[in-house]
């Protein structure tokens, strides 16, 4: 964090085919080692898949996937008095993004399958339809979340 100025956010410019930014971070994401056009490959062609299996525009499916596995809450760590509470906190939008794409990448790699397509593929048309291992991992945080909604007083 810088001490004299706020910085400001770089806005992200959109993909070459959806002209969308949530697709450029996606994509960005998934990249590896600076390798962008593997990753376009990868999603794109992730996105053939699911247009072949579920027939509905793609986009669609990719959004649905993204807005199931958001989450609401997280718990983050605070220390008082000598013990550690699990604080229940609610989520940034731009948080709750990075951590979808996040999950849902780690679901995917994950999986036992073919290539990285078909895995990637598998994995948000679970999440679509509200199943899968992105949407457990966000279930989880939220249970947890709701467990220690006690500490919740210990947020700041």
């Amino acid at each position: 964090m810088p001490r004299r100025k706020e910085v400001a956010k770089r806005e992200l410019e959109g993909d070459h085919r959806f002209n969308s930014p949530v697709v450029t971070k996606f994509i960005n994401g998934l990249m590896k080692g600076g390798k962008k056009s593997t990753a376009e490959s990868i999603f794109y062609g992730a996105l053939v898949i699911i247009k072949d299996k579920n027939g509905d525009p793609t986009l669609n499916t990719f959004k649905q996937a993204l807005d199931n596995v958001k989450p609401q809450l997280e718990v983050k760590s605070r220390r008082v008095g000598g013990a550690n509470y699990q604080v229940p906190i609610e989520v940034r939008s731009e948080r709750q993004l990075s951590l979808a794409i996040r999950w849902i990448k780690d679901a995917a790699n994950g999986r036992k399958g073919k290539s990285m397509k078909e895995r990637l593929a598998a994995e948000l048309l679970e999440a679509a339809g509200n199943q899968g291992a992105a949407v457990k991992k966000k279930e989880d945080t939220h249970r947890m979340a709701e467990a220690n909604k006690a500490f919740a007083h210990y947020r700041w």
